[in-house]
């Protein structure tokens, strides 16, 4: 097996055999420099930098950039700069801290924007503080479900970023063959994407319309087939698994080619409108993507709370044990920390006492600063309260589920989901209007933020879990990094609304409006809600019962549901990239050795596709934001040409031909990939 000395163990990615343990790749034993000015200076730049950049194209184009693994790269190459080369435990803390960036950026705009574009009274300081205390939620909340989620399920799941992230650290450390074949894979996969976003060479997604033979599928019986041709998704899917990629695939089958054809059927004559819809346009005129965004994801949403739900309640004594021992050592009863430096949390006695003080201050925000105006205050927010605690408490763990098995946090459906029971509740208790969505969505922008966290935590603490990093110490570090991260995405919310706007009026011309796409629906959500206009409890319900359904037949239903409600395009190329890692290993036939060396070498591959990918796409979000600020043209567009014959051998039609051409560029990547990973040598 190719491998060095600083190589993480054989057993790093498979589940433990019995009597067996996990030593990381810097013992418990070793004293590294970790938390140190460096570390913290850097990360907190990273912090800063990443949360500008990704807020302003979150906003533009309603796209977050995965921001852990460039500056996981970053973090390396910096650290060869000082005279003392950086540790890999310092590398660890700057991803740790910068890393915060996506996370807050994620739970920021997909809620917060929604309050100017309503025109509802807010402030700099309301956007900071929701962020603030989102962010510090959900680390608190996640920190008691450390040791099971990082340690006693060691290879049950396949944390496909942390994989690719930990991979990237430990190649920069170790250099050699593995940093080799990580830099010409991250080389392949950066440019194979920058060419598809950027440059648009060729189309992104390809579509069954592209072929005539099909084309009528799509007009007639909504039957459509989606498939992204990103080379990161394709090493997602490596990492994944085929069994994982599989179900989830499954899920998004259910909803495409049952579903989405099912509603169409039945809605096609329809002379009205069907909720939740609420614009006038008729289920008869939409296409199949439009179904799928109008009814068929909410069902997908229905699935995801239920499997969530379903989760939380078989794993209820992980949960009564973790927070027992914080309660344990108050009394004095229990030590709850490990004498082990890589097993070390902050103190539970310290966690409990954080959550007392955010719930805290998050009362006094809502009391003093969000209803004061209405009756009953006191009441009102306390029902806020409540509804941000239990709901963060109950999704922590799905979102940490959804991160270790897929690598994506459906935190935009788990955020709707609030948004709509807060809608509910407050209507209830007598709180609507414009008072009563300023409440939900600063509630849910802190759900949002809080389900944001906890998912990118999780796959911090795998990552120094993997290395050797001490857990208190990334713990520490992900507080300061969501304080910075939240300052800034906050101002720049502010300063692209006062600059641009998030709704056209005199003083923003349409065509300067930032779209803030996530928010705009979640404004349009909360607008009928708290007009008394119905819900779609039957979708949210039909999804219920599919979850349940799975649970009941052996399938995981978390994996099923999030096939649901991610887009199929995205769920289409995880197949393949575990059909690639499934095959990889099978050509060393019985050959453990040889199909373990493959293996990793493959790992490395799809590690370094995804981490180009992250790094060219953040390349190509500043030449983006350049494009913005100065109209200039800096991509070069239409670059798709197809030459007609080899488009005739596929029957496409000229507009067409830059999905044939995607198709088979991906091909050849695959390909790659394939071959690549079979030249290990046991």
């Amino acid at each position: 097996m190719e491998t060095t000395k600083k190589s993480l163990p054989e057993n790093a990615y498979r589940p433990l055999k019995p009597g067996e343990t996990y030593q990381p790749l810097v013992p418990a034993s070793a004293q590294l420099p970790e938390f140190t000015p460096r570390s913290v200076i850097l990360g907190i730049l990273m912090a800063v930098l990443f949360s500008a950049a990704a807020a302003f194209l979150g906003l533009k184009a309603g796209q977050v950039f995965e921001a852990a693994i460039p500056i996981a790269i970053i973090g390396v190459g910096v650290g060869f700069l000082f005279r003392r080369k950086s540790t890999i435990l310092e590398n660890v803390i700057v991803q740790s801290i910068g890393a915060a960036s996506g996370l807050v950026v994620a739970g920021a705009i997909f809620t917060l924007p929604a309050l100017f574009i309503l025109d509802l009274p807010v402030n700099l300081g309301k956007l900071f503080v929701v962020s603030l205390l989102g962010g510090a939620l959900g680390i608190l909340f996640l920190i008691p479900f450390r040791r099971y989620f990082v340690r006693e399920m060691h290879g049950e799941f396949p944390f496909p970023e942390a994989t690719a992230t930990t991979e990237v650290l430990v190649a920069g450390e170790a250099g050699g063959k593995q940093a080799k074949v990580l830099a010409v894979a991250a080389a392949i996969g950066g440019l194979f994407d920058f060419i598809i976003i950027h440059l648009e060479g060729w189309a992104e997604v390809f579509t069954s319309r592209a072929l005539p033979v099909f084309a009528g599928l799509a007009e007639k019986a909504k039957l459509v087939f989606r498939f992204n041709v990103l080379a990161s998704i394709l090493g997602l899917g490596y990492i994944i698994g085929l069994k994982y990629a599989l179900i989830i695939c499954a899920g998004s089958f259910v909803s495409w080619f049952l579903l989405v054809p099912l509603v169409s059927y039945v809605g096609a004559h329809l002379p009205v409108t069907l909720p939740p819809v609420t614009d006038g346009t008729l289920i008869g005129s939409m296409s199949a993507e439009a179904v799928f965004r109008s009814y068929v994801r909410h069902i997908g949403i229905g699935a995801i709370a239920a499997a969530g739900l379903m989760g939380i309640l078989r794993s209820w004594r992980v949960v009564v044990k973790a927070f027992s021992m914080g309660f344990a050592e108050l009394t004095g009863k229990k030590h709850g920390a490990s004498s082990e430096r890589t097993d070390r949390d902050l103190p539970m006695g310290l966690v409990l006492a954080g959550l007392f003080v955010v719930s805290l201050v998050l009362w006094v925000f809502f009391r003093f600063f969000v209803v004061s105006g209405e009756p009953r205050p006191t009441t009102l927010s306390l029902i806020a309260l409540g509804i941000v605690v239990v709901i963060s408490f109950l999704f922590t763990t799905v979102a940490a589920r959804a991160i270790a098995t897929v690598g994506t946090n459906p935190v935009s459906g788990m955020t709707l989901m609030t948004l709509i029971l807060t809608s509910v509740l407050l209507v209830e208790a007598g709180l609507a209007g414009p008072a009563g969505m300023l409440a939900a969505l600063l509630i849910g922008g802190v759900v949002c933020t809080a389900l944001s966290m906890a998912g990118g935590l999780i796959t911090d603490l795998k990552i120094g879990y993997w290395i050797g990093a001490t857990p208190a110490v990334q713990q520490k570090a992900k507080f300061l990094g969501t304080i910075f991260a939240a300052a800034t995405v906050g101002a720049v919310i502010f300063l692209l609304n006062q600059a641009y706007g998030f709704v056209p009026s005199p003083e923003h011309p349409a065509d300067k409006v930032f779209a803030a796409p996530q928010a705009n629906a979640m404004a349009a959500v909360i607008k009928t809600l708290m007009s008394r206009e119905e819900v779609p409890w039957l979708l949210y319900g039909i999804g219920m019962l599919v979850a349940v359904t799975m649970q009941m037949i052996g399938v995981p239903s978390l994996a099923f549901a999030l096939g649901m409600y991610i887009p199929l395009e995205l769920n289409v190329p995880l197949v393949v990239g575990g059909l690639i890692a499934h095959w990889v290993k099978a050509s060393a036939k019985d050959n453990e050795a040889l199909a373990q060396a493959r293996s990793t070498r493959g790992t490395l591959i799809a590690s370094g596709f995804i981490a180009g990918g992250a790094l060219f796409g953040v390349v190509a979000a500043l030449l983006k934001m350049i494009n913005i600020w100065t109209g200039a043209n800096t991509g070069i567009g239409g670059l798709a040409v197809v030459p007609q014959g080899l488009a005739g051998l596929f029957g496409a039609s000229p507009e067409h031909t830059a999905e044939v051409l995607g198709i088979l560029a991906y091909i050849g990547l695959c390909a790659y990939m394939y071959w690549d990973a079979k030249r290990a040598e046991s």
